[in-house]
């Protein structure tokens, strides 16, 4: 009997992707981010936007921003941004307001309503509790003859908007209007208000921009963990003063009768003594302290005292102030703490 000889699968080259389709896609992607860049090209302000903006500065309570579907999504970047650029503000989900969230809202408030259309039920149920309330609404829709627009208070108009979608339903240039609208109220806002870095510091500790804009004395070492020693004092006292800091700096900073800075002895410095085989710890550690050492400001951005570091390739800078005298030490280790470098 013949044995049997398993078939051989012979597994053929994948075809390229014709040539011709790639173009096509290639072609049509663009015609999208075109149709996109046409929405917002064509939009056009008037004088409802700078009330707006006048409205949102003057709002003692928050900026409400609502929307349904896309323009929802929208509507929590729009809320977000000017949360974090000094305007309270939070998102409401609109059916979720109609089973008890309006409660979040005051008459204090002011509410950003999105849609394109204005025809969104869920918005449109909301506008007669939000009149009793008292809250003042700013529709930001494609025209006045919606039915949003007769119910706000204000108007922004979207104008008319073709989709990029193939078949003119997805929202795509309608949703990027209306986020380029959301962001140039926020940002006209936040123009127009005081809000310094400090301030965004404060609201971004976790993010790396918030981080770069600490200040130093949020960082530096201070009162028993900033070691001083006069320009008199023994080099094995200077020593001690390292190594019994808490935190063990690796330096410490020598000053004068009056308290003021006038060098630095570090870690390093002593190894080069030793290298030298000039160690003598009796001698006065103003005679072997780094002189005029960088120094910089205890409000100083930390970001700014890095680059310090960084230029001078040194580990530790003294944290000084106006009369010259030191008020705090920055090591890298705090920056690497603090995820700045």
């Amino acid at each position: 009997m013949a044995s049997r000889k398993s078939a051989r699968v012979v597994k053929l080259p994948r075809a390229p992707r014709p040539r011709r389709r790639e173009r096509e896609m290639i072609e049509y992607g663009r015609t999208v981010i075109e149709a996109e860049a046409t929405a917002l090209a064509c939009l056009s302000l008037d004088a409802s936007f700078a009330t707006a903006v006048e409205w949102i500065l003057a709002c003692r309570g928050r900026v409400v921003v609502t929307g349904m579907g896309k323009p929802g999504f929208v509507a929590q970047k729009v809320s977000a941004t000017l949360a974090s650029t000094g305007t309270p503000s939070h998102y409401l989900h609109p059916a979720e307001a109609a089973h008890g969230d309006l409660g979040r809202v005051t008459r204090e408030d002011l509410v950003l309503a999105l849609s394109n259309s204005g025809e969104t039920e869920e918005l449109l149920r909301l506008l007669p509790a939000l009149k009793r309330i008292g809250a003042r609404v700013v529709a930001l829709t494609r025209d006045e003859a919606s039915p949003l627009a007769r119910g706000a208070d204000l108007v922004i108009r979207l104008g008319a908007i073709e989709e990029a979608c193939p078949m003119g339903l997805a929202p795509t240039a309608s949703t990027a209007a209306l986020l380029a609208l959301g962001d140039a109220l926020a940002m006209t806002v936040l123009k127009n208000r005081p809000f310094d870095r400090e301030e965004y510091a404060l609201y971004h500790p976790g993010g790396k921009l918030g981080r770069g804009l600490m200040k130093v004395r949020e960082v530096m070492r201070s009162g028993t963990a900033n070691p001083l020693v006069r320009d008199t004092a023994p080099l094995t006292e200077a020593v001690a003063a390292m190594t019994k800091t808490p935190g063990r700096p690796g330096a410490c900073t020598v000053v004068d009768a009056e308290g003021k800075l006038l060098g630095i002895f570090t870690d390093g410095d002593l190894r080069r003594l030793v290298e030298q085989g000039r160690v003598d710890f009796d001698e006065p550690v103003g005679g072997v302290m780094s002189a005029n050492p960088r120094t910089v400001r205890p409000d100083a951005l930390v970001a700014d005292a890095a680059r310090v570091l960084r230029q001078a390739r040194i580990d530790q800078v003294p944290v000084v102030d106006e009369a010259g005298r030191p008020v705090g030490l920055l090591d890298v280790q705090d920056l690497l703490a603090a995820r700045v470098l």
